[in-house]
């Protein structure tokens, strides 16, 4: 977080909470503008927002609000909807949309009034990637939206995906995961070794799965990526040296891996839990991968240090993608 906030210095970004009158949002944000890490923007009835910042004594001073209901640019946003929306809504569908936060705050994203949006602290995960997929869409080249988490403990980093989208990726939805997490562990200083996971190592082990891992390497081998990935290899192969050696010599990255790429959404979700729960290993996202526009999703459990670490992690995103 440290490295990431330092990169952040001078950029001014803003990020809108999607639920801001949340005690939790309030405290992050809070803390968010003190540090100046990041400028905290709260989305919601500035009536609400007051009165629960007064109730739990969190001071408002300087951070800004939109309240959807006082928003000065409400025609050009209900008309740039329907154009987002291709005419399958018409100018009263988009109308009644936008007294929902989630499609408000995400049209905020699309008409540029903020850099990035984070939001579920008490929206489901369905409600806001429906607006987001509806309105800001996957970038150019990403076929798909896809998740992963970023696993700390002391000095080590390790990238996981896709823990939390999507439940049995094909073959060429694999490529698009692994490139997006490969990318995402750029962003926190992460030099990726890919290893696409499996419960087989180089064909010791047969299956639809494993045919499927199998695929999507042939085809990522084939592309000019500016890191390494090999697969399909066991979780042991990827991280413990001597097994690497013993069972592939003759992969580089064996015992070396990084960035961990799972089969199904079965594997990685148990998968993260288990470091998280018994490995004492910390667990930063959801972190969504493939968005046009920097979005992320936090889960309705999350505490006020998830949110600011999630809001800083949406700000890095977003600088990311200015710099490509």
């Amino acid at each position: 977080m440290e490295r990431l906030k330092k990169m952040l210095e001078g950029h001014s970004i803003r990020i809108m909470f999607t639920e801001g009158w949340d005690p939790r949002i309030l405290r992050a944000a809070r803390r968010l503008l003190d540090e100046h890490v990041l400028i905290p923007v709260l989305n919601g009835s500035r009536k609400d927002i007051e009165a629960a910042a007064k109730n739990q004594g969190v001071s408002l001073r300087h951070i800004e609000m939109i309240d959807q209901v006082n928003y000065d640019r409400m025609e050009e946003m209900i008309l740039r909807m329907v154009e987002l929306r291709k005419g399958k809504l018409s100018s009263m569908e988009c109308e009644n949309l936008l007294k929902q936060p989630n499609y408000f705050a995400t049209m905020c994203l699309a008409m540029g009034d903020v850099d990035g949006l984070l939001g579920g602290a008490a929206i489901s995960t369905r409600d806001t990637l429906r607006a987001a997929l509806q309105l800001i869409k996957t970038k150019q080249g990403c076929d798909i939206v896809s998740s992963c988490f970023l696993m700390i403990r002391g000095q080590e980093r390790y990238i996981m995906g896709d823990c939390s989208l999507n439940i049995d990726p094909s073959a060429d939805e694999l490529v698009d995961i692994t490139m997006q997490c490969a990318n995402t562990a750029t962003v926190f200083g992460i030099e990726p070794n890919v290893g696409l996971l499996s419960y087989s190592t180089f064909g010791s082990g047969a299956g639809c799965s494993v045919d499927k891992v199998k695929e999507a390497v042939r085809r990522l081998k084939r592309l000019p990526l500016p890191y390494e990935v090999d697969g399909e290899m066991q979780l042991d192969t990827a991280v413990v040296q001597e097994v690497a050696d013993l069972k592939a010599p003759n992969c580089r990255i064996g015992g070396k891996v990084n960035t961990f790429i799972f089969p199904s959404l079965d594997a990685g979700n148990i998968g993260y839990k288990l470091l998280a729960r018994f490995g004492g290993f910390e667990a930063v996202g959801p972190i969504l991968q493939g968005m046009r526009k920097p979005l992320n999703d936090l889960s309705r459990g999350a505490n006020e240090d998830e949110i600011y670490k999630m809001a800083i992690v949406t700000a890095a995103q977003r600088l990311m993608i200015d710099e490509a």
